[in-house]
């Protein structure tokens, strides 16, 4: 019998499959509502307790991720768990291409603040060292499409089916500025250049980390060790300790069977990675799907009653992926560089992918130490990241090398040219990250499925009537998304927790407000663009 509120029905048990931000969310938000869970995932320790190290015992990690302004999320997770101060002051970074120095972006928060995007325009006059003022001012048109892109789901739809070069072109944005800024920037962004990506998805990344406050665009890094040691494992601390998680490092999710009316699972299996043991869980009521494209169609393709009733995950299984080169090297001699974090692009030996470069030893002054693993530091320690990278990644270890101390680093600084690496670690991650491509939208996945049991969670998911303002692919989406997807087993019902009340639910911060000329902006567009579009009049660039 239950009292006031209270669940007097047996613990339910969710299965998390995938630890990344968005898995660890419905993590947290499942089980301090009382829920036992199990989170799953190939790596062999999803709890960053042991971080991932080389051969030589140098740690290691893949994608530099930075922590941009608009993380409230993240933000309150870092307050909560008490963790102090494990960022970094928010930094400078800079765009290279083969003729120098393109721009930089300073720290927009330094700056009077400003509505947007005079804010953005006067606080980097002086920092585009090549681009021509007029160049610069094409990119005004973008704009109106930005306060057109919400006006409904029809005309969200539309501008999705389009991709963003497409887009650029009709509002008459500048071939250089298009070349020069914005496709080194989506090169580093979404991972993969303007034509390949949808023209929703891109504006929607834009206005998120550039252009809905002055500084928006203002980032910081962990400034010791990893996310995974700073963030996760004190997260999984605690779930383990105060709650009920069990994390399953090394296990893959095979098949997921569920019963023939799609009410519940009736199991899930799963195989070891390093042993190829199999095993069955049959004491499942719901599972989060916390995984990408390719997780999602190798899963599917081996689970055909799940994908029968639910063909949405079967069709988000189709959906495109980018692979990804990371490198860390360790040098002889300390380089100076005057920005911390760096963009390459326009270089040839880039083969179409766009590139970036970070000086950990900058960034993580005072734990040089823990860089080299606990021998003593002897230079500069270098993290780079290669997106849309498939050309890159067929390259060898040692060529992928000798192109960034060769023909990259040297362009932002000469000293390169006579550092000699010490160490050096390259992995390639082929299919892990998500394509945005035209059309994409209605093939994403949406957090709930169409089997009550099931929901999804990931930076690609679509939250529905749950949306969040973090777009792109974000840190803070994929750990708000995760958040939403365990709310959404408590809310329907689905699961029950021990000890906690039904209403029990994670909280959710929004990001900030839209400043009053935006909104005053998209309320003028839909009151003359809504009545012009009965009569079959749209905006040109959406014109059949």
């Amino acid at each position: 019998m239950a009292e006031n509120g209270f669940s007097a029905t047996p613990t339910s048990h969710v299965v998390v499959v995938g630890a990344g931000w968005a898995g660890w969310g419905a993590a947290k938000a499942l089980c301090e509502a009382g829920v036992r869970v199990t989170l799953i995932d190939g790596m062999a320790d999803p709890s960053g307790c042991e971080p991932i190290t080389t051969e030589s015992g140098k740690p290691f990690e893949a994608g530099t991720r930075g922590f941009w302004k608009d993380y409230p999320n993240i933000n309150a997770l870092t307050d909560e768990l008490g963790l102090g101060s494990i960022y970094t002051d928010f930094t400078t970074s800079a765009f290279w291409s083969p003729d120098g120095l393109e721009a930089t972006a300073p720290v927009f928060g330094d700056a009077p603040q400003l509505p947007s995007p005079v804010g953005q325009v006067l606080a980097t006059v002086k920092n585009f060292k090549r681009l021509p003022v007029p160049d610069r001012l094409s990119i005004a048109g973008l704009l109106y499409a930005m306060l057109d892109l919400n006006r409904s789901d029809a005309v969200y739809r539309s501008y999705d089916a389009i991709d963003a070069l497409t887009l650029f072109k009709q509002l008459r944005i500048s071939d250089r500025m298009i070349d020069d800024f914005l496709r080194p920037t989506l090169l580093v962004g979404l991972f993969k250049p303007p034509e390949e990506l949808s023209a929703a998805v891109t504006m929607e990344l834009l206005y998120y980390y550039a252009l809905a406050h002055q500084d928006s665009f203002d980032v910081r890094w962990i400034r010791s060790k990893t996310i995974a040691e700073q963030l996760i494992a004190p997260l999984s601390a605690r779930l383990q300790g105060q709650h009920q998680l069990e994390v399953l490092g090394g296990t893959l999710a095979t098949r997921l069977n569920v019963s023939a009316d799609g009410q519940s699972i009736r199991s899930l299996e799963t195989r070891n990675v390093m042993s190829g043991n199999t095993a069955v869980m049959t004491d499942v009521d719901a599972v989060v799907l916390a995984v990408g494209a390719r997780g999602m169609g190798a899963l599917m393709a081996q689970s055909p009653e799940c994908g029968a009733l639910a063909p949405e995950l079967v069709q988000a299984g189709t959906l495109g992926t980018i692979d990804v080169v990371s490198v860390r090297l360790w040098l002889d001699r300390y380089v100076p560089v005057a920005d911390p974090a760096n963009v390459f692009s326009r270089f040839k030996a880039l083969q179409g992918s766009g590139a970036t470069f970070f000086m950990l030893d900058q960034l993580q002054k005072g734990a040089e130490s823990a860089l080299w693993g606990g021998q003593t530091p002897q230079g500069s320690v270098i993290a780079s990241d290669f997106y849309n990278a498939s050309a890159i990644a067929e390259l060898s270890d040692q060529q992928i090398v000798d192109c960034l101390m060769q023909e990259l680093l040297p362009m932002a600084q000469p000293a390169f040219g006579e550092a000699v690496v010490l160490d050096q670690e390259v992995r390639r991650y082929p299919g892990s990250v998500s394509l945005f491509s035209p059309g994409s939208f209605s093939k994403r996945p949406p957090l709930e499925t169409s089997l009550a049991a099931v929901v999804c969670a990931g930076d690609w998911v679509r939250m529905g009537a749950r949306e969040h303002g973090a777009k792109g692919l974000c840190q803070e989406r994929a750990y708000v998304c995760g958040l939403e997807a365990g709310n959404s087993l408590l809310r329907r019902g689905i699961v029950r927790g021990e000890g906690v009340p039904r209403t029990r639910q994670h909280p959710v911060i929004p990001i900030r407000s839209d400043e009053p000329q935006v909104l005053l902006g998209r309320a003028l567009n839909k009151l003359v663009m809504d009545p012009l579009e009965t009569m079959g009049i749209d905006w040109p660039w959406l014109a059949n």
